[in-house]
């Protein structure tokens, strides 16, 4: 299901939406929108879950950083 909404944005943004519909970056406006609210939603998803982890377990500290660094092979 679907519902059709006005939304106000700032030309600039319109503009580049419009592009990227041309440029096939986007099927849509409504797409591209689409998109970028599903995108912000898993980034709020994500931040749910290191809250969570940091209320479970701590947060992580600058050791934990550096052995992460080690590990990664960058340090």
């Amino acid at each position: 299901m679907t519902q059709k909404i006005a939304v106000s944005l700032p030309d600039a943004q319109v503009s580049s939406i419009r592009r990227a519909v041309a440029q096939g970056r986007a099927a849509s406006v409504s797409g591209y929108i689409s998109a970028a609210v599903a995108r912000a939603e898993r980034e709020d998803g994500l931040t749910e879950l290191l809250d969570d982890l940091d209320r479970e377990l701590g947060q992580v500290d600058d050791a934990d950083l550096a052995w992460a660094d080690r590990a990664l092979g960058l340090a």
